[in-house]
């Protein structure tokens, strides 16, 4: 696969006419994976807010004044009960996310017993826990960790206007830790932040010419949150949500620069139009997050999903052919 694409073609990309750009997508797409198929993930929040990093868009830093509760990290046994009536609903891969900046050593153990037990049950694992030492990420490795969630966010240039506790470079170096340990990575970002398209470009091309492609490539419309720094800064400024043909860009040129790639439509859907998503699909998006919450947000919900799937003629991806898209 490519890795070596420029700004400019990737520019090029986005400014194709909508529907050329859209079929040349499907055709990457089918190319690639099967038709007609989504995986469905279900994302746990296994520890709740209190973070120190200061995200614009998160309502679990502690910066933010969203009178989100904090927790501690969730007894293992909880966990696996959760992802045990998440397989119930048809997932085929469990995503565990904790609000911290880093994991302490001291928890890796626990963190470990959960993936080995979403891993008994036959489902893909995946977690997100903030920046990892190279040693932590081994650790998380040898328990069977499939995937590694470390979003990028933005562009290298926007970065700074969302988080100032930490860098861009401090997210590569993460991502080059998990590659480093032998665990797929799972990196995308946040669209509708006031960015501009070639803050969107910049993302894009960012993804695609990491080393090795990530694994999974998150794609999120900002869901503003009142109470953190984006919420309300943007809460009054409706140019800054990204229109739906812009998001369905975004997700074409993911799919066209990222081609083995899963691309998941994550935060936001419970707002976006079934047209907007059928689009998405056809653009080559091919992952979801089922269920009613995304770590601490509202999400589309199981039954309109499954209604979604019966109008648009698309089956969940099954369990086997989720784990042949890992090993790929």
């Amino acid at each position: 696969m490519r890795n070596d694409w420029t700004r400019e073609e990737i520019a090029d990309l986005f400014d194709l006419p909508f529907l050329d750009l859209v079929a040349r997508a499907h055709d990457v797409h089918v190319r690639h994976h099967p038709e007609n198929e989504v995986q469905l993930s279900t994302l746990l929040s296994i520890k709740t807010g209190g973070c120190v990093e200061d995200c614009g868009y998160c309502n679990q830093s502690a910066h933010a004044e969203t009178g989100l509760k904090a927790t501690k990290l969730m007894e293992v046994q909880q966990v696996l009960q959760a992802a045990a009536q998440a397989k119930d609903h048809g997932s085929t891969r469990f995503c565990m996310g904790a609000a911290w900046r880093n994991p302490k050593d001291k928890d890796i153990p626990a963190l470990a017993a959960m993936i080995r037990g979403v891993r008994e049950m036959g489902m893909e694992t995946c977690m997100t826990l903030g920046m990892l030492t190279p040693d932590q990420a081994h650790k998380l490795g040898e328990a069977g960790l499939d995937y590694y969630n470390h979003n990028i966010d933005t562009s290298p240039e926007n970065y700074a206007n969302v988080i100032s506790t930490r860098t861009f470079e401090d997210r590569l170096d993460t991502l080059e830790n998990v590659r480093g340990a032998g665990i797929n990575v799972c990196s995308g970002g946040i669209m509708g932040m006031g960015e501009t398209r070639g803050d969107r470009v910049g993302f894009i091309h960012a993804l695609a010419t990491l080393p090795v492609h990530p694994g999974s490539v998150p794609i999120n419309a900002l869901v503003p949150v009142a109470g953190t720094v984006l919420g309300d800064i943007l809460k009054d400024v409706p140019s800054a949500k990204i229109d739906d043909i812009e998001f369905v860009r975004t997700v074409a040129v993911a799919r066209i620069t990222m081609p083995e790639s899963m691309v998941r439509l994550s935060a936001g859907r419970e707002s976006m139009p079934d047209s907007t998503q059928a689009l998405c699909f056809m653009a080559g998006a091919n992952s979801i997050f089922t269920g009613d919450k995304l770590l601490t947000t509202g999400n589309a919900g199981d039954d309109r999903d499954a209604a979604l799937f019966a109008k648009l003629g698309i089956v969940p991806m099954r369990v086997e052919q989720a784990h042949l898209e890992a090993a790929e």
